[in-house]
């Protein structure tokens, strides 16, 4: 036991200390993970050792991403986005997919059901690491973005087929033919039981939990609902991921989506983690360094055969640009890899040297990613030019004017204002669909960030009359303002803020003039309730 405990406690601290580290430099929490089972394996030479319990545990993070990614992918949403969804995602995981295989199973001559597992495993790409760049950067709400973001969607559905595909490769019996018809057979009695039994069931588990108004039935009936809707696809001979991905499915479509979203985010990012943990504990590290022309040789193929893919698939109803970013954006391997090595070697269809030696792919492919996406605007510029380069401002020839920092709601109240007053402004927001939004309104609206020196030359703040900021983030406000009064300490600043702490925490920076959100509208509401006050008493004298 005390040897466990020390484990243990091992192991979630070089996981903790390991992530600080990475964040740091922009890398996925996934590689803190499997870096950390490498070391521990190492330590405690578990190196092909097999931990049963654990790697049963550590599927279960694989079945409650794919639930999360079910609760994303409701009917509505493949319906409103088939275009760019269906099409673009088919295109891109087939043609990679054979691709690969034929590189595979001709050039490398690998056996036929060991290519098509490498195939499909490396035309998938990393919607764990991708899409969370993509919303934080509000990319997402760009072309390259939307393409992007449906391609993964459309891989993600795709998983389901794949893990089908090799639970049937498992059993010599059947021919390809049969397999490829036994799985498209199975797969549609599963979905039609799911949508109409499961449906009802489901819907009335949590319409039940949910009026009992108790916060652990709630959380306790979902994973009823995850467990055993896994368990069911398992016993009737499909994999666990394939229950939880419908019931997820099924989930989007009720108004519990959003509740349940955020209850069980927690628990598969821990189970996640202990998925990852395991892929660490089988990466052999000499193996890798005695091996890594041959790795870095295939990683680099791969990389180019899928960006050649996705390139020539966007371009046809899309522009140069778009088409790079998006290339660059999908061309590593994706978390699922793991996932389809670890189901392929366990079922036998794959050695398990082999499997191994393939997940040393997949972890450099993720280990680069990151940084290849933080500097995508740098390398696309290299092949195109982009006309949604954030932070690449002409100089306006402007002098005292307005800039306005941001253009939700307020900024569209206050641009408005501005404009009905014969006001000279302009606009800047680092969220692209903002600045797309004000350009429809006939404003001159900028795509950038003001915390860059660059864009503050650019609109020209040492010549302003003033800078309103009505963005809601606190943490933001800091850097604008501060970066605003470092290049120009006599900047006249407008700020709103929502409470006393928020402007505790401001309160350094030399602001001219601050505005609370609630007292103005409080100062409001009293006027025009004395203003009503003022009219029914003249109509009683």
């Amino acid at each position: 036991m005390d040897s466990f405990l020390f484990t243990l406690f091992l192991t979630i601290f070089l996981a903790t200390v390991f992530n600080i580290i990475l964040k740091r430099f922009g890398v996925s929490q996934i590689i803190g993970y499997i870096l950390t089972g490498t070391v521990i394996s190492y330590i405690f030479h578990f190196q092909g050792a097999s931990f049963e319990s654990l790697e049963t545990i550590s599927e279960f993070g694989i079945v409650f991403l794919m639930f999360t990614i079910g609760l994303e992918i409701s009917f509505e949403k493949i319906k409103r986005m088939k275009d760019i969804l269906l099409i673009n995602g088919f295109l891109q995981v087939h043609i990679s997919a054979v691709i690969i295989f034929l590189i595979a199973y001709f050039v490398f001559h690998i056996s036929l059901e060991v290519a098509l597992v490498v195939a499909l495993a490396f035309s998938l790409s990393s919607t764990a690491i991708v899409l969370p760049y993509l919303k934080s950067s509000k990319d997402i709400y760009t072309p390259y973005g939307e393409r992007s973001t449906a391609i993964l969607i459309y891989q993600d559905l795709a998983v389901i087929p794949i893990l089908l595909l090799i639970s049937f490769l498992s059993n010599e019996n059947l021919s390809i033919t049969e397999v490829l018809v036994k799985t498209t057979i199975s797969a549609a009695l599963i979905i039609g039981f799911m949508f109409i039994f499961g449906k009802k069931l489901i819907d009335w588990l949590l319409q039940f939990s949910s009026n009992t108004r108790l916060e652990e039935l709630f959380i306790g009936a979902v994973f009823s609902i995850v467990l055993g809707a896994s368990l069911l696809a398992e016993y009737m001979g499909f994999t666990y991921s394939l229950g939880a991905f419908l019931a997820g499915m099924i989930i989007a479509d009720t108004k519990f989506r959003i509740k349940v979203e955020s209850d069980i985010s927690k628990f598969k990012d821990l189970l996640l983690g202990t998925f990852f943990f395991t892929v660490g504990t089988k990466i052999d590290v000499l193996y890798f360094l005695k091996n890594i022309h041959i790795v870095v040789g295939l990683f680099i193929l791969i990389m180019l055969v899928k960006t050649l893919v996705v390139y020539f698939i966007i371009r046809r109803k899309a522009d140069k640009n778009t088409s790079i970013k998006s290339a660059i954006a999908l061309c590593q391997v994706g978390e699922f890899s793991f996932a389809i090595f670890t189901l392929s070697s366990s079922q036998g269809v794959i050695p398990t040297q082999t499997a191994n030696f393939l997940m040393l792919i997949s972890v450099m492919s993720m280990i680069l990613t990151p940084f290849v996406l933080n500097n995508i605007y740098k390398i696309s510029s290299l092949f195109a030019r982009d006309l949604n380069v954030p932070n690449s401002i002409e100089p306006i020839n402007e002098q005292n004017h307005i800039v306005l920092c941001g253009f939700s709601i307020l900024g569209r109240v206050v641009a408005r204002d501005l404009e009905d007053r014969k006001i000279p402004f302009v606009i800047v927001s680092n969220d692209l669909r903002q600045v797309q939004v004000a350009t429809k309104f006939g404003y001159r609206a900028f795509f950038g960030q003001l915390e860059q020196t660059a864009v503050l030359e650019s609109l020209k703040i040492e010549k302003s009359s003033s800078i309103i900021v009505t963005i809601t983030e606190t943490n933001e406000k800091i850097l604008i303002c501060d970066a605003i009064l470092k290049y120009y300490p006599d900047a006249n600043i407008i700020l709103k803020y929502e409470s006393l702490d928020e402007k505790h925490q401001l309160i350094d920076l030399k602001i001219k003039k601050f505005v609370h959100a609630h007292a103005e509208v409080g100062r409001l509401l009293v006027e025009e309730a004395t203003a009503c006050c003022d009219l029914n008493l003249m109509k009683y004298d």
